[in-house]
């Protein structure tokens, strides 16, 4: 159930923090961002306060920054966070693998708040709760200023997947896990649906984060991979990630572009499958050839954020596969808090990495 923005949790822990805990808050398009102290939260049953270690600015952030994607204001923007756990609410919270999380777990959790129990939670499209809240996209209010990345803590909410991440992983590999990673685990995940991916051949069609990730995912499970983009020396990048090359028509095509739907649709084989994931703002039309779905038999799926399950999946990989990617060296810059407002311009420029972080101090 979701819990009132503007009234202070009936039954709740107070947790107060010296020094006081730093948002940054947002008040729109082209404004500076705003330091606001929280000395103190009430974390009500369920809930868990996170100290962050480093959150990595995605894509829709920008998007935000610069007016192409509409957000409500006072904002604390930020969903590719990792860090550590410093207090839990009555009763505990759990785990996405059950096990009770305890003060001082190193942690990534899910970009949404879901009630777990609605018709869709059900039918496990909890991405697509009839109460969904994500973290760096509500407007803030009393007692809830914590709610996004671009903070020194986090309050998790009931409701939020929570998956414990190894210590040996650098918080740069780590952080954006909350978006890109587990995103481009759950487009894998769709296409592994519809056929075995060893021996497979995957076109990806961007080499942004998601991109990359997807294509790292697809190879690690036995596919053969080939990269598209139009920016240079993402070739070269690809191929860090696993991509080669293929001989002919995919198998699969994971658009995480959002600039070439059409291509993934007219290039992917007789009986192959297509998965959207990628978004651009605002997106554009594109005609759709139905006498060419049905001749072809081909299957085209969508794929918006991901699951508890997908998020844990996604770690486990970095821990394991994963290792062999150079992911952390995709956190081109790192900032503090405080330059928030250079980090953006960072993450907006041309020849930007793929992506910038921010740590507290």
């Amino acid at each position: 159930m979701r819990l009132p923005l503007l009234r202070r949790p009936q039954t709740h822990r107070d947790v107060v923090l010296r020094p006081p805990a730093t948002a940054m808050v947002w008040l729109g398009e082209g404004q500076p961002h705003e330091t606001v102290a929280v000395p103190g939260v009430a974390l009500a049953t369920g809930d868990v306060l996170v100290a962050v270690e480093m959150s990595t600015i995605c894509g829709s952030d920008v998007h935000t920054v610069h007016g192409r994607r509409s957000a409500p204001v006072p904002l604390v923007l930020g969903h590719e966070s990792v860090g550590r756990v410093i207090a839990v609410g009555d009763d505990g919270a759990s785990a996405v693998d059950g096990a009770p999380v305890r003060i001082g777990d190193r942690i990534v959790w899910s970009v949404a708040v879901t009630c777990g129990t609605c018709d869709r939670c059900v039918a496990g499209l909890t991405q697509k709760c009839r109460t969904l809240s994500k973290y760096g996209h509500e407007r803030i209010g009393s007692h809830r200023e914590l709610t996004g990345g671009f903070a020194s803590h986090v309050q998790l909410r009931a409701g939020t997947a929570i998956v414990r991440v190894p210590e040996s992983l650098p918080a740069q590999t780590l952080a954006p896990a909350g978006c890109a990673t587990a995103t481009a685990w759950a487009a894998v995940a769709r296409a592994g649906r519809d056929r075995d991916l060893r021996g497979s051949r995957v076109r990806v069609y961007g080499a942004g984060l998601v991109g990359l990730s997807a294509a790292a995912i697809a190879t690690a499970q036995g596919a053969v991979v080939d990269v598209h983009d139009p920016h240079p020396g993402r070739a070269t990048l690809a191929a860090s990630f696993g991509a080669t090359g293929l001989d002919r028509e995919p198998d699969v095509v994971i658009e995480a572009s959002g600039h070439a739907v059409s291509d993934a649709l007219d290039t992917v084989a007789i009986g192959g499958t297509v998965v959207l994931i990628g978004s651009v703002f605002p997106a554009p039309p594109v005609p759709l050839d139905a006498e060419s779905v049905v001749r072809r038999m081909i299957t085209i799926t969508g794929v918006h954020n991901y699951t508890a399950a997908d998020l844990a999946a996604a770690v486990d990989f970095l821990g394991g596969a994963g290792r062999d990617y150079p992911f952390a060296d995709m956190v081109g810059r790192v900032r503090t808090l405080t330059d928030l407002d250079e980090a953006l311009d960072d993450a907006s420029a041309p020849d930007a990495p793929l992506r910038v972080g921010l740590v507290a101090r």
